[in-house]
């Protein structure tokens, strides 16, 4: 049986974000080749909204840390909830 999702029922708020949360990049960062989707994770909130974010490669190394604002994430939920 399929399951629709409420996708704005389901939407989370940035401001929400916490240390450790993992997030996507909503943006390119040419400077840093970084792309739009890629993966990071929240290592330090420095004020409300603004964020230190690690992105690492495959075997788990810093490839960058950078500052951003909430505006410029977007949090990665890994659980689904049904909607009847």
């Amino acid at each position: 049986m399929l399951h629709k999702i409420d996708i704005k029922k389901n939407r989370i708020d940035r401001s929400s974000l916490k240390l450790l949360d993992v997030a996507a990049l909503l943006k390119d960062v040419p400077g840093e080749k970084l792309v739009k989707g890629q993966v990071e994770t929240i290592v330090e909130e420095l004020d409300k909204g603004v964020y230190e974010v690690e992105f690492d490669d495959k075997q788990g190394r810093t490839i960058a840390s950078l500052v951003l604002s909430n505006e410029d994430l977007m949090l990665l939920d890994f659980e689904a909830e049904k909607v009847m």
